[in-house]
Formats: structure tokens, sequence, C-alpha cells
């Protein structure tokens, strides 16, 4: 209402100025006001109507989106209308803010999940080199409450010299989670314009006492083949001994019988000392036999195995 009176309050100064001007009656006045301030006021409500709500409906969903709630939507969208263009935009981009922040969303309960599930420690510290954010397996190996270590130094987490790192090393430390040899990496990253340090400590203590148990079970498959190889034929040549001399009386090549079953005990005995000896060999590497060498010889030959 304020802005029609607005639009009409020219037209009433000019009459009133017209009034003192010219001496117009009042009655005439009046008739004249009729005829132009009644049109003006009406064209004013309809210019408002047709422009200034969908103005202020435009307002609203800005704002809205300003505010974070994409679910707004504007009545008034259409084509071919120059508000209706305005506000069906307002809308497509209402609907398209509104699928990428699910995406977003649904993006960060995934990786809340993985970083759950992993058995990896994930740190990120900021340029001051205090935590801002650590997964539930850095809290287990920090042996922290959930939260509790947010915003800590990294000297007081004994990670300083792992925020020195430049490539990714295999350290043995000591963690309140646990102890052994670790693979740390580093990797950097920006948030806010600002450097921030990515730290990735894995516990590869699990993985070597896996790799040394599969070691240890093909080591015993080969001496158990190896075992069963000499002992089967050792074992049969002493049944068949004891089967010659339980007999009375003994036949009369016994002693080439007895002889050859004692020389295959004896050839089967020796292969399995040989091998034990070339195990324990293998297991007892003697130390390098140190002697001067030239360098540019090895190079040479090293330099020869590369053709590319």
């Amino acid at each position: 209402m304020l802005g029609a009176l607005g639009v009409a309050a020219p037209a009433a100064i000019a009459l009133a100025v017209a009034m003192v001007t010219f001496n117009v009656a009042w009655r005439d006045a009046l008739a004249i006001a009729l005829v132009v301030l009644v049109p003006t006021l009406v064209l004013a409500l309809r210019l408002r109507g047709n422009v200034a709500f969908p103005l202020y409906t435009v307002s609203n969903l800005l704002e809205a989106l300003r505010e974070g709630d994409y679910s707004l939507r504007g009545s008034r969208a259409r084509r071919g209308d120059a508000i209706g263009e305005v506000v069906w935009e307002v809308n497509a981009l209402s609907q398209t803010l509104r699928e990428q922040r699910l995406k977003v969303e649904e993006t960060v309960a995934l990786l809340t999940k993985v970083l759950q599930t992993i058995d990896i420690a994930i740190l990120a510290f900021d340029a001051g080199h205090r935590l801002r954010l650590i997964c539930p397996a850095g809290e287990r190996l920090l042996g922290v409450a959930p939260g509790a270590a947010i915003g800590a130094a990294a000297d007081s987490l004994a990670l300083a010299d792992c925020l020195e790192l430049n490539t990714a090393a295999t350290l043995r430390r000591a963690f309140p989670g646990g102890s052994g040899p670790f693979e740390v990496r580093r990797a950097g990253f920006r948030e806010g314009g600002l450097p921030h340090d990515l730290l990735v400590i894995n516990d590869v203590s699990r993985a070597l006492r896996e790799e040394e148990r599969a070691a240890w079970q093909r080591l015993i498959r080969v001496l158990g083949h190896e075992l069963n190889n000499s002992l089967a034929p050792i074992k049969s040549m002493a049944a068949t001994l004891a089967t010659l001399l339980g007999r009375d009386p003994l036949p009369g090549d016994w002693r080439e019988d007895a002889r050859s079953a004692l020389d295959v005990i004896g050839d089967r005995a020796a292969a399995l000392n040989r091998f034990m000896l070339g195990y324990t060999t293998l297991a007892r590497m003697p130390s390098p036999t140190r002697r001067p060498v030239r360098i540019a010889e090895i190079i040479e030959r090293a330099a020869r195995l590369e053709q590319r």
C-alpha cells in the first residue's frame, strides 16, 4: 500500500500545484483527482502485484539458499516471463545445490565408515602441527579417548619427527596402543588455503608375522618331505634287517643282504646330514669378506644390464 501511495504522490502534488497556480475550484480539483489519481493507484497496485511480490519471492528464495535451506521453491516459475525466468533459475539452482549437498553428505558418511573400520592410523595436523583429525585406529594407537587428542601438539603425541619425513619410512616405535615396526607416510594438503599435513601410520608387524609364519610353514613342508624321503628307506631297511636276523638258521647270503641294507641306511643318513647342514649354513650366513674392488668395473657391468 505504501508503494502505491508513493507512486500516486507525484500526481497529487502536481494537482495541488495546479489548484494554487490556476485557481482551480475544489470541486473541479476533486473531479480531476478522481480521473487522475484513481487510475494511478490502480496501476500502482497492479504493478506491485506483478513486480514487487515476485521480487520478494526471489529475495526469500535467495535468503533461504544463503542459510543453507534448499527445500523452498518459487510458485511463479514460468518460461516466457522475465520474473518467472528468474524464479525458474533460482528453483533449478536450489535443486542442484540440494543434490550436491546430498552427494557430499553421502561421501562424508562413506568416508567416516571407512575411517572407522580400517586398522590404519590416519591423523591430520594444521600448519601449527596441532591435531585436527584422527580416526578411531589412531586413537587406539595413541591410547586416547575419542576426541580427547584434538588440538594436541605433535610434540606431546611423540609424532613431531614423523611430520618431518619426505618419503615413506619404516620406524620402530613404541606407542601406548602397540609397539614394533610402523610404516609412516606423510602427505600435504590445503584446507581453507592453509597448509596441513596428513600422517598415515601402518603397523607392519602383523604383516611381518604373517610372512614369517608362511615362511616357516614352507620350511616345515620342505623339511618334512626330505625327512620322509630319508627316513622311509631307513625304516624299511631296518625292518628288513630285523626280519633277516630273526631267522634261525640265517640264510647263506645274509651277510650280503645285511651289508646292502646298511649301505642304504648309511647313504640316506649321509644325504639327510648334508641336507640339514645346508639349511644350517643358510640360517647362519657367514660374515661378508671385505676386499678392495674397482668401482668402475662394477658400474660398467651394471650399465650393460640396462640397454634401453
